[in-house]
């Protein structure tokens, strides 16, 4: 049988077991991460697939322990997985961050620019250890973080910023999303409001 000869044993199992790693590993990184993101929905769907592809690579190792090439392919397939799994991540760039940014230059002119963009922008002066300075908190999409660094650098390329993952946040801070009023307005609810008056 072909399964029993040195081209498959040798050759095309190693082979599967390295690319079957790759997208089992893949998984459970988006997996944590979305996880960590309260992505109960998705995460474990993600979470059925890889263990499924799991156990089908460790049986096959186990009806083939004195192959050492496979441990070679599994383990190469770990590590190769991680890889490929941060970098779908990436590509994905889902979710929201926290921007934050400290320059000692005037941020007017950059939080009108952010302003402008329909981003929820909070300016905040404070004092470090060079003298003042401004902040800037913006939640921003993780899609965005490319085109909003190219526009602080622009502003000011010694303004110091970082970014910080958010697991959850106000439906009308992200943005893109028009700001509701958290009270409705009162003739919306007519009936709550009129009384009956009482018969003499």
């Amino acid at each position: 049988m072909f399964t029993d000869s040195d081209l498959f044993s040798l050759g095309l199992l190693p082979f599967l077991i390295f690319i079957s790693r790759i997208f089992d590993v893949s998984l459970g990184t988006l997996r944590i991460i979305f996880v960590n993101r309260g992505m109960k929905f998705l995460a474990p769907i993600i979470g059925f697939f890889e263990v499924f592809i799991w156990l089908i690579v460790i049986g096959q190792i186990m009806q083939n322990l004195t192959n050492v090439i496979n441990y070679i392919a599994y383990a190469s397939g770990f590590a190769m997985g991680n890889f490929v799994g941060i970098f779908l991540e990436q590509k994905l760039a889902m979710g929201i961050v926290l921007l934050r940014i400290i320059t000692m230059k005037k941020a007017q002119e950059l939080i009108t620019y952010f302003l402008g963009l329909g981003y929820r922008v909070t300016h905040v002066p404070a004092e470090a250890n060079d003298g003042k300075v401004e902040i800037i908190f913006m939640p921003i999409k993780r899609k965005d973080i490319k085109a909003v660094i190219e526009a602080i650098r622009k502003y000011n390329e010694n303004a110091l910023y970082t970014f910080e993952d958010v697991r959850a946040i106000s439906e009308w801070a992200i943005p893109g999303k028009k700001r509701h009023h958290f009270l409705p307005k009162l003739k919306a609810y007519p009936k709550l409001f009129k009384f009956k008056r009482k018969s003499k």
